[in-house]
């Protein structure tokens, strides 16, 4: 199976959103995760929004993407966590 060629150019500004329920420990373990992947990743960034019944917490943070594989890691791990919903 032939791998597609990246649409993306690296390094590049590359937007995250994530989705979860709303908990107090969701911003703090989004941050973590993405600050693990992307070392100079500045949680001040971060852009959130509550759903209208705020039962989910939208939070969308850009990272400088360097590699698909770095993308590929993070986005494993955010989908894996337990308060993450979806990822985009």
């Amino acid at each position: 199976m032939d791998e597609q060629p990246s649409l993306i150019e690296y390094p590049s500004d590359f937007p995250i959103k994530i989705m979860g329920r709303q908990d107090p420990g969701l911003t703090h373990a989004i941050t973590t995760i993405v600050h693990r992947h992307a070392p100079d990743f500045d949680p001040v960034t971060i852009e959130m929004r509550a759903s209208k019944q705020r039962k989910y917490l939208s939070l969308t943070c850009t990272i400088r993407a360097t590699s698909r594989e770095q993308l590929d890691a993070l986005y494993r791990e955010l989908c894996d966590h337990p308060l993450v919903v979806m990822v985009l």
